[in-house]
């Protein structure tokens, strides 16, 4: 689990109740007019500019990858895809059935290997199923940062209602505090849901859209690397080259041939 999204979200829910309590009650921050015009504005703009396909397969994964992490590092993928060329170069394809690994991407590499498919199968297979993932997590970023970009613009819409009910009431007192609250509140929810939610997660799931391309790009080129059956040496050398410089040497030795 990435625990820095779940600690930065429960933060920043702390910070903003504590001073939401200071000045008085909760109660007073609760608008449903400016609840229908915040989330409702936003999801009907969301749904204009995105097809309903992309919001299917971005909207679970991305909320997915926002509080996950992978499996594995770079640094691990190196190692284990070392470590599968060593049972490879001794046993053979035949060997690397028994092999077990976290990483499904890397299962699903490790299986074609194993049944013995050809290096432009395997190769046209991986980089398909790398694009697609990337594909529809790239459409989770977009999406989030979507509702983010609508957010405080209907907070401002909501503003402007609660304003014009304000000013065509002006001769019925008892109602100026209701719209006036209405109007201010809607600015408010529209600050916080692209602040603290929408648009840190569509960053998040950016870094973590680099990430995934690193590690699946890593992946197909040791799986072909072994389906070559070239020596596990020659694996990990190739591949700490996806790691940055400072990691290559410090942590990461040559499997002895």
């Amino acid at each position: 689990m990435d625990i820095m999204t779940s600690v930065g979200l429960v933060a920043g829910i702390i910070v903003i109740a504590t001073m939401m309590l200071l000045g008085g009650d909760l109660h007073m921050f609760i608008s449903e007019h400016a609840m229908i015009i915040i989330f409702g504005g936003s999801t009907a703009a969301t749904m204009i500019r995105f097809p309903l396909s992309a919001l299917m397969h971005g909207l679970p994964l991305g909320a997915k990858f926002a509080f996950t992490m992978s499996r594995l590092s770079a640094h691990d993928l190196v190692d284990e895809l070392a470590r599968i060329a060593e049972i490879a170069r001794k046993q053979g394809p035949v060997g690397l059935e028994k092999v077990e690994t976290d990483e499904p991407f890397l299962a699903k590499g490790i299986r074609y290997v194993a049944d013995g498919y050809d290096l432009d199968f395997i190769r046209d297979n991986l980089e398909r199923d790398r694009d697609n993932f990337l594909m529809h997590l790239d459409e989770g970023s977009k999406i989030y940062r979507a509702v983010g970009d609508c957010a405080p613009a209907f907070g401002m819409v909501g503003t402007l209602i609660g304003m014009v009910q304000m000013f065509a009431n002006m001769t019925d007192p008892s109602k100026l505090g209701p719209f006036m609250a209405t109007a201010l509140l809607a600015t408010l929810y529209g600050a916080l849901v692209a602040n603290l939610f929408c648009i840190p997660i569509a960053d998040k799931l950016h870094g973590k859209l680099l990430d995934e391309e690193t590690n699946r790009t890593l992946i197909i080129d040791g799986i072909l690397m072994i389906r070559d059956s070239k020596s596990p040496t020659l694996v990990r050398e190739m591949l700490l080259a996806y790691l940055p410089e400072k990691h290559r040497h410090a942590e990461g030795e040559p499997v002895p041939a």
